[in-house]
């Protein structure tokens, strides 16, 4: 139904408009009962629902209504599936009209910057684009069962520590390049209802009264229709944040914002228009699950529990097998570490779900009567072995043919609220892991955590499957997996680092504890691994499967491009081996044009596709001069320059497969002011500058760079390049080339070219 709100806006006092500004309570929005607007419900994702009572906290302290929990976001980007997604997106959707929620508080989509962030595991990714497309689908998913969405947390909360008060000095580019785009693609693609914004500060400037972000980035450059939420007790000045785009503060303030919204209306500082424009948003998203509502829906626990159970294992992540998986099904198996009993599925804080239902590893595999021997050896709350865990765990492996060492980290080692200290497992899991595989040659080891951990056992097992925080169908997706009843298919969503001294942002995180320089710029994860050459444990991308898959023809449809170009890019890609499977192809881009500052490669395309065996097929992607380009601050834009780029089409970043070259064009020129300091290179690199020095240095040749330059002794001439290329224009000066004021009239000529 169409509904008029600026009539209905237009019947309110002053005071009912500020009310709806904040909350009546910890999740429900204020109704105004005179009006007949109703109050609507807001709970907490975002890999299911975490609805509390009325008075409920927050962080996950007390329970919430019996739900299904989904694997964690550190998992399902890692499917590199969007149709799995959208699926997941659906499936909470349907549940939350079923519970009466208007408004799920998910994804969250800040960029993985350290593995030691406490909150990676409701993160997706270390990388921009994939963590965009993967939530605009998830987005897509769940509004539409008409249930809205608040994508999160907006922008730059990468870390725990203070990050209430904090303030993330980052540049404009890093910013553009890698911590904005995952909301970005998620606005222009999926137009989340809400978005909430982060507690922290940003160059100063709390998230939730910065106008540049809300407004000018938000609404003017992405065309954002939503509103935006606090993130919880978020506001510092409620009137400033008002006018800089912030419209629903959570939960209740208990009416003293509220006042302070009316009281800066009634002297002037804070426009009734501003004010209204803020109300229409809210209305409209209220409205939008209001006039929608589906009493039908019905929450059937088992039917998402199966669900959950599938997505669990699209999502694991098979990172090394010598071919002993998988499981042949009469094998003697020893099943070692208490979370094959008791797994760890989900990461601590507000995200936390009361699940309908678990079922262990150990369980499944006794329910399908598999030839099993179980040592729980250490504690899944506490860095220590049971009595007698490590003797027995080493018996056991001895007196079966595998051995399976269920590891992880404890549900302290990492949790909202507060940022891990170290990248390590516990340690009497890495000593359990060493003395197994001392005895046992077949040493598997499956692992439950949220982010990447150091092991440096790897090269001494037999085969490392990671299942991530699963959600609570880990253990039965984890069973199938090992047995062979499912093939893996997942791939890093993140670089699983050699140790924590290796990552870009060592010596700056968390900061100070009152600001946090990222001064890795647009260098995380593997694009600084890559650009550096530096060996890394597993790569971005990474992820065995039980087959094999090869790639051909790769097909580019054109080998030019220009700013309005997009290019097709194709490739074959063949099922080689026995069994059937499922390939991620992955696109990366690179510039090849020397031009400073910019990563050896990054992600521009991904396809996930089901082949059978000896079965091919043609995967396509597209890119645009927006792939090709990075953020230029001084031109406030996107910029490719003109030159050849590769294409690189392979199975991870560190497995490119085959490769082509497009060259491109624009029309952009970069800014470019001419002083007495700019230099000879910057010049002859701009096509408007370039006819006029390439004119002035003809006439250089009499000088003793020209001599050199017209050297035959090959050193002598790329000193001179070199010497020319950093030469500022007032050197002419001390090179006798030209007087002060025959310089300040070349200044002025070229200037008046580039106008």
């Amino acid at each position: 139904m169409e509904r008029d709100l600026k009539t209905l806006i237009s019947k309110m006092t002053l005071e009912e408009k500020a009310s709806l500004c904040s909350g009546a309570s910890f999740w429900y929005t204020k109704p105004v009962e005179r009006l007949g607007i109703p109050a609507v419900m807001m709970t907490d994702g975002p890999h299911g629902l975490r609805k509390q009572v009325d008075e409920s906290d927050h962080l996950g302290l007390n329970e919430s209504v019996v739900a299904v929990c989904f694997p964690a976001a550190c998992a399902t980007a890692s499917s590199f599936d969007t149709e799995l997604m959208a699926k997941l997106g659906e499936t909470l959707g349907n549940e939350c009209q079923a519970e009466n929620i208007s408004i799920l508080l998910g994804p969250a989509v800040n960029i993985k910057r350290s593995p030691l962030c406490g909150r990676n595991f409701e993160y997706m990714s270390e990388d921009p684009y994939l963590t965009g497309k993967m939530a605009a689908a998830y987005i897509r998913g769940v509004q539409s069962q008409n249930v809205g969405t608040s994508i999160k947390h907006f922008a730059a909360n990468n870390q725990e520590f203070n990050r209430m008060s904090c303030s993330s000095e980052v540049s404009e580019r890093a910013l553009r390049e890698i911590y904005l785009p995952g909301f970005e693609e998620a606005v222009k693609a999926s137009q989340p209802k809400t978005i909430m914004c982060s507690y922290n500060k940003i160059n100063g400037t709390y998230a939730s009264e910065n106008e540049w972000l809300l407004n000018k980035v938000l609404r003017d450059d992405w065309g954002f229709k939503g509103y935006v939420v606090t993130d919880w007790s978020a506001v510092a000045d409620r009137v400033k944040g008002i006018k800089a785009g912030l419209d629903l503060e959570m939960p209740s303030s208990n009416g003293v914002n509220d006042a302070k919204i009316v009281a800066a209306v009634k002297d002037g500082t804070l426009d009734e228009k501003i004010l209204d424009r803020t109300v229409e948003r809210l209305l409209t998203v209220l409205y939008s699950y209001v006039d929608n509502r589906n009493p039908d829906a019905v929450f059937d626990r088992s039917a998402d529990h199966e669900k959950a159970v599938d997505m669990a294992a699209e999502c694991a992540v098979l990172l090394e097998n010598n071919g002993v998986l998988p499981l042949k099904k009469d094998a003697k198996v020893a099943y070692i570490g208490s979370f094959a009993a008791v797994p760890r599925y989900q990461g601590g804080g507000s995200s936390h779900i009361n699940p309908s239902k678990v079922t262990s590893a150990l369980e499944t595999a006794q329910a399908k009567n598999r030839e099993i021997t179980y040592v729980p050896a250490f504690s899944t709350e506490k860095d220590e072995l049971l009595e007698n865990g490590l003797e027995n765990a080493i018996a056991a492996a001895k007196n079966a043919e595998v051995a399976v060492i269920f590891a992880g980290l404890p549900d302290s080692f990492e949790s909202e609220g507060y940022d891990r200290k170290h990248m390590n497992l516990p340690k009497v899991q890495d000593k359990l892991i060493e003395a197994v595989a001392a005895v046992q040659p077949n040493t598997i080891v499956v692992l439950h955590n949220g982010s990447p951990v150091e092991c440096p056992w790897a090269e001494r097992v037999a085969a490392i499957l990671e299942m991530y925080l699963g959600g609570q169908g880990v253990g039965e997706a984890c069973d199938r997996l090992l047995w062979g009843e499912c093939n893996p298919c997942g791939r890093l969503a993140e670089t699983f680092p050699l140790r924590i001294q290796d990552t870009p942002s060592y010596l700056n995180f968390p900061g100070d504890g009152k600001k946090v320089h990222y001064a890795e710029g647009v260098y995380v994860g593997y694009r600084y691994y890559d650009s550096r050459e530096m060996p890394v444990r597993w790569a971005f991308g990474h992820g065995l499967s039980y087959t094999k898959f090869e790639y051909s023809n790769l097909v580019l449809s054109a080998n030019t491009m220009d700013d309005a170009s997009k290019l097709t890019i194709s490739v074959d890609v063949t099922n080689s081996g026995a069994v059937a499977g499922k390939e991620v192809v992955q696109l990366y881009v690179r510039d090849l044009n020397g031009t400073e500052g910019r990563p050896y490669k990054e992600l521009k395309g991904f396809r996930k596709v089901a082949l059978k065996p000896g079965e091919t097929k043609t995967v396509s992607m597209e890119i645009t001069a927006r792939d090709l380009s990075y953020w230029v601050e001084e031109l406030g834009d996107w910029y490719a320059p003109s030159g050849n780029y590769a294409v690189l089409v392979g199975h991870a970043s560190d497995d490119i497969r085959l490769t082509a070259e497009v060259q491109f064009t624009t029309t952009k020129l970069l800014p470019l002011v001419v002083s007495m300091s700019t230099t000879f290179g910057e010049l002859l690199k701009d096509p408007r500058t370039a006819p006029v020095m390439q004119q002035m240095m003809a006439k250089m040749g009499q000088g003793a760079v020209g001599a050199m330059m017209g050297s035959e002794d090959p050193s002598a001439r790329a000193m001179a390049e070199a010497m020319l290329a950093g030469l500022p224009l007032k050197a002419l000066v001390s090179f006798g080339a030209a007087n002060p004021e025959q310089i300040e009239g070349l200044i002025n000529t070229l200037n008046s070219v580039i106008a």
